[in-house]
C-alpha cells in the first residue's frame, strides 16, 4: 500500500503508527457501515492527490443526507471451525438538508473474529510439510539440540564417550560434519508430534527438527469498534459548514510458537556431556550452544491495541463565481504492543538454567515451572503515535465557452504536518526480554516534518468528441526535497458506442519517517542456506537457519520517482453490454528498499560486506567462536534500482438480461500482466517475477473476478469466482550432496467460488446468506521460503476453507 493513497471523503487519514516498514492506513479506522461507495482512481492520481498516489487512490465516500435508522447484524463461521466472525452496526440520520438546512449522520460498528490454528485445518497435514520441506522447519526443538564448535566436536569424538541415537558419536575432522546433535534422540524418535527425527531436515541426522507448522496461528482473535459521525449545516448565502468525527479501537491477540533461544551453557550442566572434558579446550570451550524451545513456558501471546481519532471541520459554497471548499483535518493513530505470555525476563531464565531448576532437555520440576511463571513479562513493551494535521483549500470555476462545453479550472493547496513518536519499555530498552527484539537503549524518538503542496487542473472540452485534461501538483517535503507531478489526459468519444482514453504522467514518493529515522530493528529471516558454508563442505543442517537481520533506516534517502502512461477504450453498443480494455505502463526509479536476505546470500561477491560472521566480526557480535557461522545480516534502506511493470485491465459488464425466470447480469474484471521486472541494485540486470516467485513474491500473469447475478421479485443471488494463474515456485531447496537447486515445483492456479443469496422478507427487512470458498479449495502447495509459514504462500491465499454467513438488515424510515 506504500504507493496507494487511501482517503476518507477525499481527505487523508493518519498512517498506522507502528514504526515498521508498513506505512499504510489502518483500515479499521473506516467503519464499513458508513460507506456509501468506494471511488478508485488508477492513472496519474499523484498529480491531484499527493506524491504517495503513484499506484492510484482509494477514496472511501460516506453516506450524505441520510435519514432514518438502519441496523445490520452478521454471523459467520467456517466448516472446520476457527476464524468465525460476529458483527453488528447501527446507523442513523436526521434532517433533510434541502428542506431543513441540516443533516446529522452517525454509525456505530462493532465486530469480532475468533482465532484459527494450523491444528484446525486438514490441508496443513495434507501438505506433508515434514516430508516435503524438512529444510524449512526449525532446528530449535524441545528437548534442545546442541550446536558444537569444531573443536568441541573433535574433542568429544576423540574421547569416544558419547552415544547419539544409540550410536557412538563420530566427528571426521570436517569443519561442519555432525556438529548438531540431540542427546535425547533414541531409536530415531525425538518428541513427537512437534519435535521430529527428519534426517534430511534442518535438524540433521543426529538431532531433532521442530515442526512449527503443527502449532502456528493463521488468524488472530480480534475485537473492533468504531464510531463515525458527520454533520452539515446551511448557514445561508450559498455556504455550508460541515464536520466529521471518527473514533476507533481494535484489539488483536496474536499467539505464536513457544520462545526459541540459543543459550551458552557449561557442558558440566548438560546431561550426557559431563565427562567429555571440554574445559581443557580453553577460550570458553566449556560453554556449549544449546538451541532450546521453551515449550514449558507456553506459547508466545501478545496483544496489539490500535486506536484512532479523526476530526474534520470545514466549509464549502460559492464565493465570487468560485465553488470552494476549505477543511482542517486532525488525525491520530496510537499503537500499543503488549505481551501476555511466553515472553520471559532473560536473567531469571538464565538463573534457572544455572541452578538446574529449568531443564532444557526434558520435563522441568515444579520449581522449574515456577521459575518460568516468575519470569513471564506481562505488560506494554512498545507504543507509537502518529499524528497528521492539515489545512486544505480548493476552488473551481468555469473560465470560458469552448466548442464542447465550458473550460473549467480547479486549483488547490495543502499544508500538512506529520509527526511520529515511539517509546519502548525499560525492559525492552535493556534487551532483557527473551522473544522480543530491542531497538537499543536510545531508540525512543519523536520526529516531525512539514509538507506543502499546490495543484491545478484544467478541463478543456475542445469539441463534443474530444476532451483534454491537464493537471500538475508541486509538493515539498521538509528534509527530502520537492518535485512536480504532471498529468496529461485525453478523452475521445467518436460515437455514443465508443470511448477512447489515454493519460501520461509522473510522480514521486517521499520516504516515510520510519524510512528516514526508525531506530535499529532486529528480526529473523526465513530459513535459508549460507552458500559460503556449503562451499566449504557443510550440509543443509549446518548451513541453513533463520538468520538474524538488523534493519537500519537512512536519513539521506531521496524520493522514489515514477512515470506512467495508459491507453484504453470502452465499447458500449447498447445499455446491456459494455467492454473496456486499458493498457498501463509504470516505471519507478530510485526505489526505497532493502535487499532481500536471499538476494544478499545469492550474490556474496557483491554483498559480502552485509553478512557479519562470528569468526570475522568479533566487535559486532555478542561472542566469538572459531567458526564462520553468520552472526547477523545487515539490511539498509537505500535508493536502489528500478522497477518496470505493464499490463492490460479488462472489464466486461452484462446487465438487465430479462428472462422468464428472472433478470440476469454478469461482470468480469481481469488483469493480464505483460511484464514485471526489477533491479536489486543500481546497474544490476533486471529480474522478472512475472509468473515466477522471486525474492519476496510473484506477479501472477492473469487474475480475474467474475460474477453472475440473478434477481426475481424479492429474491436475488450471486455466484462469483476469483482466480489467479499458476506460476513457477521459488524452488529454493538445496541438494546437500551437490549444492544445486532442486524441487522444481510449479504452484497450481488458485480459484475460489462464492455463492450468496438475498431475500427482502418485508418492507425494510433484507436477509442474506452465503458461502465463501464454496468448493472448500485449499491453498496450493508451495516451497517458498520468504514467508514464515511453510507449505503454501499466505500472501494471496485464504486458509479458512469453506465459510458460511448469515446477515440481516432492517431499515426504519
Amino acid at each position: 500500500m506504500s504507493s496507494t493513497l487511501v482517503l476518507l471523503n477525499g481527505r487523508r487519514l493518519a498512517n498506522f503508527a507502528s514504526p515498521g516498514d508498513s506505512v499504510g492506513v489502518d483500515l479499521n479506522n473506516i467503519p464499513a457501515a458508513a460507506i456509501q461507495r468506494v471511488e478508485i482512481l488508477l492513472d496519474g492520481a499523484s498529480a491531484l492527490y499527493g506524491s504517495d498516489a503513484i499506484g492510484g487512490v482509494i477514496n472511501f465516500i460516506t453516506r450524505r443526507d441520510y435519514q432514518g435508522v438502519e441496523v445490520n447484524a452478521l454471523v459467520g463461521n467456517t466448516q472446520e471451525g476457527g476464524a468465525g466472525k460476529r458483527s453488528a452496526s447501527v446507523a442513523g440520520g436526521w434532517g433533510d438538508f434541502s428542506k431543513d438546512g441540516f443533516n446529522v449522520f452517525g454509525v456505530l460498528d462493532v465486530q469480532s473474529t475468533s482465532r484459527l490454528d494450523t491444528s484446525q485445518r486438514k490441508f496443513i497435514s495434507d501438505l506433508k510439510i515434514p516430508e516435503r520441506l524438512p529444510h524449512l522447519l526449525s532446528g530449535v526443538p524441545f528437548p534442545a539440540n546442541l550446536r558444537l564448535s569444531s573443536a568441541q566436536a573433535a574433542r568429544i569424538s576423540e574421547r569416544g564417550t558419547l552415544l547419539v541415537n544409540g550410536k557412538p558419536y563420530f566427528f571426521d575432522d570436517d569443519k561442519f560434519s555432525n556438529r548438531t546433535i540431540n542427546l535425547q534422540l533414541k531409536n530415531d524418535v525425538c518428541n513427537p508430534p512437534s519435535s521430529l527425527y527428519l534426517p534430511t531436515g534442518i535438524g540433521g541426522d543426529l538431532a531433532c527438527t521442530y515442526d512449527y507448522m503443527r502449532e502456528l496461528e493463521l488468524y488472530p482473535e480480534t475485537k473492533k469498534a468504531s464510531l463515525f459521525g458527520r454533520g452539515v449545516l446551511d448557514i445561508g448565502g450559498g455556504h455550508q459548514l460541515f464536520a466529521e468525527a471518527a473514533l476507533m479501537r481494535s484489539n488483536s491477540y496474536y499467539v505464536g510458537t513457544p520462545n526459541r533461544q540459543d543459550f551458552e551453557v557449561d557442558y558440566r550442566k548438560i546431561p550426557g556431556l559431563e565427562n567429555t572434558g571440554l574445559d581443557t579446550l580453553g577460550n570458553g570451550g566449556e560453554f556449549v550452544t544449546v538451541r532450546a524451545r521453551l515449550s514449558e513456558a507456553g506459547k508466545r501471546t501478545s496483544e496489539l491495541v490500535s486506536t484512532g481519532q479523526r476530526l474534520v471541520l470545514g466549509a464549502s459554497g460559492t464565493l465570487a463565481s468560485w465553488d470552494y471548499e476549505v477543511g482542517v483535518n486532525h488525525s491520530v493513530n496510537k499503537v500499543s504492543d503488549r505481551d501476555h505470555n511466553g515472553y520471559l525476563i532473560e536473567q531469571k531464565v538464565l538463573d534457572g538454567i544455572d541452578n538446574g531448576s529449568i531443564n532444557l532437555f526434558g520435563p522441568s520440576s515444579a520449581a522449574g515451572l515456577a521459575v518460568y511463571e516468575a519470569s513471564q513479562f506481562r505488560g506494554e513493551v512498545r507504543r507509537a503515535t502518529g499524528t497528521m494535521t492539515s489545512l486544505d483549500v480548493k476552488g473551481s470555476r468555469d473560465l470560458m465557452k469552448l466548442s464542447g462545453g465550458n473550460l473549467a479550472l480547479a486549483v488547490g493547496a495543502e499544508l500538512r504536518r506529520e509527526s511520529q513518536e515511539y517509546h519502548q519499555s525499560p525492559e525492552l530498552a535493556a534487551d532483557s526480554i527473551l522473544g522480543e527484539s530491542s531497538q537499543g537503549p536510545d531508540a525512543d524518538f519523536r520526529r516531525s516534518r512539514n509538507v506543502s503542496a499546490v495543484w491545478s487542473e484544467l478541463s478543456a472540452p475542445l469539441s463534443k468528441e474530444l476532451e483534454l485534461q491537464l493537471a500538475a501538483r508541486h509538493e515539498r517535503y521538509q528534509v527530502t526535497g520537492s518535485a512536480t507531478s504532471p498529468k496529461l489526459g485525453l478523452r475521445y468519444v467518436p460515437s455514443k458506442e465508443v470511448l477512447l482514453r489515454a493519460s501520461v504522467g509522473a510522480g514521486f514518493r517521499a520516504p516515510s519517517m520510519t524510512d528516514l529515522y526508525r531506530p535499529l530493528a532486529t528480526g529473523e529471516a526465513a530459513t535459508i542456506a549460507d552458500p559460503k558454508c556449503l562451499e566449504t563442505g557443510g550440509t543443509l543442517t549446518d548451513c541453513a537457519d533463520g538468520w538474524e537481520t538488523r534493519t537500519y533506516s537512512n536519513p539521506q534517502l531521496k524520493p522514489e520517482k515514477s512515470k506512467q502512461f495508459s491507453l484504453g477504450a470502452v465499447f458500449e453498443p447498447n445499455e446491456q453490454f459494455s467492454l473496456s480494455v486499458d493498457y498501463w505502463n509504470i516505471e519507478k526509479r530510485d526505489l526505497i528498499s532493502t535487499l532481500g536476505v536471499d538476494v544478499i546470500l545469492g550474490n556474496l561477491a557483491k554483498y559480502e560486506s552485509l553478512v557479519h560472521r562470528y569468526g570475522e566480526d568479533e566487535g559486532l557480535c555478542d561472542y566469538y567462536e572459531d567458526d564462520i557461522d553468520i552472526c547477523f545480516i545487515e539490511l539498509n534502506k537505500q535508493n536502489r534500482g528500478r522497477e518496470k511493470a505493464s499490463g492490460l485491465d479488462i472489464g466486461l459488464n452484462l446487465r438487465g438480461l430479462k428472462t422468464s425466470i428472472g433478470t440476469f447480469g454478469a461482470r468480469l474484471n481481469g488483469t493480464l500482466a505483460l511484464s514485471s521486472k526489477r533491479q536489486t541494485g543500481n546497474g544490476d540486470p533486471y529480474i522478472s517475477n512475472l509468473g515466477k516467485f522471486v525474492n519476496d513474491g510473484v506477479v501472477q500473469r492473469w487474475r480475474h473476478t467474475i460474477s453472475l447475478d440473478w434477481e426475481s421479485g424479492d429474491w436475488g443471488a450471486t455466484l462469483s469466482n476469483s482466480y489467479l494463474s499458476g506460476y513457477e515456485d521459488q524452488n529454493n531447496a538445496i541438494d546437500t550432496n551437490t549444492g544445486s537447486i532442486v524441487d522444481n515445483n510449479r504452484v497450481k492456479a488458485y480459484s475460489l467460488w462464492n455463492l450468496s443469496g438475498s431475500w427482502e422478507a418485508s418492507k425494510g427487512l433484507v436477509l442474506r446468506a452465503g458461502v465463501q470458498n464454496l468448493l472448500n479449495t485449499a491453498p496450493p502447495f508451495s516451497n517458498q521460503a520468504y514467508h514464515f509459514i511453510s507449505g503454501y504462500d499466505p500472501s494471496y491465499t485464504d486458509p479458512r476453507g469453506r465459510y458460511f454467513y448469515l446477515s440481516a438488515q432492517y431499515r426504519f424510515k
